[in-house]
């Protein structure tokens, strides 16, 4: 493909197809959202947490819930973390567990395969990390003394001691705050002789937990400085004080009581919210705050009939609107009439207050949540990716604009995700060293203990703060250029010998190669930069015999590039995008990719979606449903935009913008 001859036709079809496709999508209220799908774990917690509150789910969504079970099961007949895993003992245990709260009897060929394949695995169901635990003895199953220590005395420490969870991730922070109120507060539901009936289930053998080996969901392990902390800790816990005791499970439960009030349409998560529930429960059963709270809960709930009722980890509504934006946006020509309902979205959805009774630690006013304007918890980059996508709006002279102070709380917001090493986070600053990570006890995630620097959070930071400085005084716009330069610098020191960075919120190269090219050149950093250059060497070399790029998510696991044998459209487009940054448009490896995009994609203007393309915490695996919509789109706009620059004069045809507007 020649930049200059068989360019412009084929593209320009295949982006106003996908555009189209985009637009279809759009919802009523100007926003996109595609569901998060990660795995059957919620789904089971939600049930488990039903069932200890006694509200049993009416039986329509019973019915939807076993559906989605049923749908889910690996061929062995276990459950997997996600989509294309193997089972999981993890996920297997606790869908054992929710279809006999469910109703199905032992022998039910869901839970009779379930309990035969965990039977297959080293030890059993012992071998579920130390969170399966955690819900087998909220349950009654296992004993408190099986589980890793959580002590809500920590809460009583000063805030200067590395050890408060104040240093915690946001994610973590919520969690550690609620499940050692459980821990410490010994709750145990009342599941009547179902409790007895599923220890005998689970562990017809109890061999002694010592001699268990660790399960493949354990890909954490337990280090020698975890090791001697938690030795400690179970010292504790033979000889706490009874009074200290009372004294930190009431400063977990106001904790708790303060995130209710801060978050008072949902929580952080679907994960914290449950537990959450949870202690409001365990304090007093008929708290204040808990029928709000479980009522909240319908917010995490997806259901649809070939799937059944599940519970998503996370909603993206912020996050799929801004790339949505940009994408259609992506071609610079004339915008249709969606971008102006999307940008009055995402205007509404920046957050203006925040009710929490007690003062937070970390900027919120001026942020955006990964979710929508109700959430209390701005993301770094989320906040960012919306300044993208209002402001490029606002340069294609779209009415509406950001309100004046706007653009100001979005910096402050932004500058305070800022770490020292110049990278961004997400919820929060880092507030302690990545020694805390040693210390780990969840078995299952990692890197989940701080808040530290990421690619992906970084260069979408600095894309924002450039395009920003020109809208803001001049004080604010060096404090920007200050932190695009500090930003800048951190890509560099991140970038691996072979020039791919690492990435940990996609999978995985891939997707830190889109976010890193992007922000070097937001940065100012020129095309032939050495850092760019090698970039480049490394998209070269990664790029499939099909012209695409397609990456394994184990990638993710073993931190270390592994192809598949086939391009897939999201990879595909990131590698393009980041192509298009450190190679040029007219590069054949630019061009290859742009044909593999065109060539995949359907009669209907859409990709296939149906792959992991998403992680948290490094190990976790997730799948954006609309990320096969609006990267692809994305890729070919800008593409489209580099090798054929509009004239002034220049617009769309008539039956291009009729398309899309309706």
């Amino acid at each position: 493909m020649n930049a200059h001859d068989a360019v412009p036709d084929d593209v320009r079809a295949a982006y106003d197809a996908a555009c189209a496709r985009l637009l279809s999508l759009q919802r009523d209220d100007g926003s996109w959202e595609g569901e998060m799908e990660w795995n059957t774990t919620v789904l089971s917690q939600y049930v488990i947490v039903l069932r200890v509150l006694e509200r049993p789910p009416d039986e329509t969504s019973r019915q939807g819930m076993v559906t989605h079970f049923r749908n889910t099961r690996t061929p062995e007949g276990g459950w997997g973390m996600h989509p294309a895993a193997p089972p999981s003992p993890y996920a297997t245990l606790l869908a054992y567990v929710a279809l006999r709260l469910l109703g199905l009897g032992p022998g039910d060929p869901l839970t009779a395969g379930a309990r035969k394949w965990l039977g297959t695995q080293p030890g059993g169901a012992r071998c579920v990390p130390q969170w399966g635990r955690f819900w087998l003895a909220v349950c009654g199953v296992v004993p408190y003394r099986e589980v890793a220590p959580f002590p809500p005395e920590a809460m009583l420490l000063p805030r200067w001691v590395p050890l408060h969870p104040e240093r915690l991730l946001g994610w973590t922070r919520m969690l550690y705050q609620a499940m050692s109120y459980l821990y410490g507060a010994r709750f145990r539901a009342d599941l009547g002789p179902l409790a007895g009936e599923l220890r005998s289930e689970l562990f017809p053998a109890t061999p002694a937990p010592a001699a268990v080996r660790p399960g493949p969901d354990v890909v954490v392990p337990r280090g020698r400085l975890l090791r001697a902390l938690q030795r400690c800790l179970r010292g504790w816990e033979r000889v706490h004080s009874r009074r200290l005791r009372r004294a930190a499970l009431e400063r977990c439960h106001r904790a708790v009581v303060d995130e209710q009030h801060a978050s008072p349409v949902h929580g952080l998560s679907s994960v914290n919210a449950l537990v959450e529930c949870l202690v409001l429960f365990a304090h007093d059963r008929h708290h204040p705050l808990l029928d709000a709270a479980v009522a909240r809960l319908e917010y995490w709930r997806w259901a649809d009939e070939k799937n059944g009722v599940r519970i998503c980890g996370d909603r993206s509504t912020v996050w799929d609107t801004s790339f949505a934006v940009n994408a259609l946006l992506a071609s610079g020509e004339p915008p249709h009439r969606a971008v102006l309902r999307a940008s009055h979205y995402l205007c509404a959805a920046q957050i203006t207050t925040y009710p929490g009774p007690v003062p937070p630690r970390r900027a919120v006013i001026g942020g955006w949540a990964f979710s929508d304007g109700d959430s209390r918890w701005p993301v770094g980059d989320c906040t960012a990716e919306a300044v993208n996508a209002l402001l490029g709006a606002r340069t294609t002279e779209i009415p509406g604009a950001l309100p004046q102070w706007s653009l100001p709380g979005a910096l402050d917001l932004l500058l305070d995700r800022q770490n020292r090493d110049g990278g961004f986070g997400t919820l929060d600053r880092r507030r302690a060293g990545r020694w805390l990570e040693a210390l780990n006890p969840t078995e299952m995630f990692s890197t989940c203990m701080v808040d530290s620097s990421s690619v992906e959070c970084t260069g979408s930071a600095l894309t924002a703060l450039a395009r920003m400085r020109a809208h803001l005084p001049p004080t604010a716009r060096r404090r920007a250029g200050a932190a695009v330069e500090r930003g800048a610098a951190f890509l560099r020191s991140a970038q691996n010998s072979d020039g791919s960075f690492a990435g940990s919120w996609g999978i995985n190269y891939t997707y830190a190669a889109f976010h890193a090219a992007r922000g070097l050149r937001a940065a100012g950093t020129p095309p032939g930069d050495p850092a760019l250059r090698a970039l480049g060497h490394w998209l070269v070399a990664a790029q499939l015999a099909d012209g695409g790029w397609g990456e394994d998510w184990r990638s993710c696991i073993e931190r270390r590039y592994i192809a598949l044998d086939h391009g897939l459209p999201e990879m595909t487009s990131w590698a393009v995008l980041a192509g298009l940054d450190a190679l040029g448009p007219q590069h054949p490896c630019v061009t290859g990719g742009i044909r593999w995009l065109c060539a995949a994609q359907r009669p209907d203007g859409s990709w296939s979606g149906d792959h992991v393309n998403g992680v948290f915490f490094t190990t976790m695996m997730l799948t954006y449903r609309l990320y096969s919509a609006y990267f692809p789109a994305l890729a070919l706009g800008r593409y489209l935009r580099a090798v054929t620059p509009l004239a002034p004069d220049r617009a769309r045809p008539a039956h291009h913008r009729e398309r899309h507007e309706h």
